[in-house]
């Protein structure tokens, strides 16, 4: 699987159940959220005003998606909800890797671009360097509509988190062409 197709096979609403493991506090915490994956094409305006913000030629972009959520949080009565715009930009010289361009950063609400790599087992891992923190986070397909995160959030200075999360598909893509992209990925090896 490339990027495109696990953006693709990623399209539609999801229901996202994460448990997050605060190891400073020995403390975990529950959240809930609706999210919402629609596919940006790689000349779609919103891709490639993101491009230019990050001083990338928009011809190198290969996709874009819009993430939007609302959510909770265990330990607070605040929604959590907003949106962000994510752009793969292929590395010409790595086959499957490239960098992440995103309008509004997982752990910080900034502009940040990361580094992603699509693994032969058809595994997204998604690699971010912010000002005072990194975040690894893994992402792959259990089946078509069944999708897991594992993430791994460090503060310089030694704090962290670690988060595990799986969405379930609520609808929004076609399961034949989801189906067909989840079976290419689980497919044994000959």
């Amino acid at each position: 699987m490339n990027i495109e197709e696990f953006f693709e096979l990623s399209a539609g609403k999801w229901f996202s159940h994460r448990t997050s493991h605060h190891l400073a506090f020995k403390q975990s915490e529950d959240g809930k959220s609706d999210i919402v994956i629609e596919m940006l094409a790689a000349d779609h305006a919103e891709v490639i005003k993101l491009c230019e913000q990050y001083k990338v030629d928009p011809a190198t972009a290969s996709c874009g998606a819009r993430v939007t959520w609302k959510g909770t949080m265990e330990w607070d009565e605040e929604k959590h909800e907003g949106s962000t715009v994510l752009v793969t930009v292929p590395d010409g010289d790595k086959l499957g890797e490239g960098k992440l361009l995103r309008e509004m950063g997982y752990a910080e609400k900034a502009p940040v671009a990361g580094t992603y790599k699509m693994g032969e087992d058809g595994a997204l891992t998604l690699m971010t360097e912010y000002e005072t923190m990194s975040s690894e986070e893994r992402l792959w397909f259990a089946s078509p509509n069944l999708r897991m995160r594992v993430s791994v959030l460090k503060r310089f200075g030694g704090f962290s988190m670690a988060s595990f999360t799986s969405e379930i598909r609520m609808g929004g893509t076609p399961a034949s062409k989801a189906d067909e992209a989840a079976n290419a990925v689980n497919a044994p090896a000959n």
